[in-house]
């Protein structure tokens, strides 16, 4: 937490009540709770699905910026065994490291999205999102042109009013941003910005408060309210732990910029799939990336620029 934070005279308990909120802190060196949790799992089972009751291992497992790469190696290798299990899918669990010196940004250009979705629904196959009920990251706002207020804008429209002439489209989904509010409110640490800006979030962390849901001014957080539905044909194999690997029922999720394909290299699946080539992505830090030249040479604007957050998603008009 920041030092505003820290040092504010209302807080004056603020280390006693980071170690109690710190799951680790809590269960550390007790084996009589161990039991007890063991137990609960067990008398959860009747009310609850046995794929939804955590394990032991689970419950216990530390946060993942304290995870050795033993720890991770056998943990992605139990993920990889339950999916297995479950949906019959040999999955391949990753954690790629950001890039030095990469600063991953995003350059939409409103004058040519046609509003067609394309980039909603290759999103939802990426990164293995809920179908039913369906769990989208990204939503499309149609706005009548000349219009300011995008509060009063629509992202349910039908098929058929795409690429409407009276409207224009804009993509909004998590703006990665410099200032992150959904940081400041989490009081488990379970997401934090990574080193090349992507904001994370600890899948297995999360107590599920929605704290970071009610902060985003970009509704950009999704919460599970069941366990996501996944038609095992539908899955993508290819999960990154921080990303696009399958959630539990009752934590938070969020775009990543598919961080799983952008730091070995691949455009995120949203960037692939649109047809017209509205959508720009790379890394700011390069001089050379096309998306430096365009906001250095374009009129570039971010939403909501009056709170403060610093998005790394920028928008054009141009044709």
């Amino acid at each position: 937490m920041d030092d505003e934070y820290r040092d504010n005279p209302l807080m004056p308990a603020y280390a006693d009540e980071q170690k109690k909120l710190n799951r680790r802190n809590f269960i550390a060196g007790s084996a009589a709770l161990v039991t007890a949790l063991a137990a609960t799992g067990a008398a959860l089972s009747p009310l609850l699905n046995a794929e939804e009751v955590p394990t032991v291992d689970e419950i216990l497992q530390k946060h993942y910026k304290q995870l050795s790469t033993d720890d991770k190696k056998e943990i992605f290798q139990r993920i990889e065994q339950d999916i297995q299990t479950e949906y019959n899918v040999p999955a391949n669990i990753t954690d790629p490291p950001p890039i030095d010196g990469s600063e991953f940004v995003y350059v939409l250009n409103i004058g040519r999205c046609i509003g067609c979705r394309k980039c909603v629904y290759a999103c939802m196959k990426e990164n293995n999102t809920s179908r039913d009920p369906q769990i989208q990251y990204i939503r499309v706002l149609k706005v009548k042109q000349g219009a300011i207020d995008l509060e009063t804008s629509s992202h349910d429209y039908p098929e058929n009013e795409a690429a409407d002439e009276k409207y224009y489209y804009m993509p909004v989904q998590c703006q990665q941003c410099r200032k992150p509010p959904c940081i400041k409110v989490c009081p488990v640490k379970a997401t934090w910005k990574e080193k090349d800006g992507l904001i994370v979030v600890d899948y297995n962390w999360c107590i599920g408060c929605r704290y970071c849901e009610a902060a985003c001014p970009y509704h950009a957080r999704r919460f599970n309210f069941s366990k996501p539905n996944i038609p095992a044909e539908d899955i993508n194999p290819e999960m990154g732990y921080l990303s696009n690997r399958l959630r539990p029922l009752g934590v938070m999720e969020k775009c990543t910029f598919c961080l799983h394909r952008t730091r070995v290299g691949l455009y995120p699946a949203c960037h692939d799939a649109c047809p017209t080539g509205a959508r720009k992505f790379g890394n700011l830090r390069d001089p050379n990336s096309e998306v430096r030249k365009i906001l250095e040479k374009e009129r570039v604007f971010v939403l909501k620029q009056e709170i403060g957050t610093l998005p790394k998603f920028y928008y054009v008009f141009a044709k």
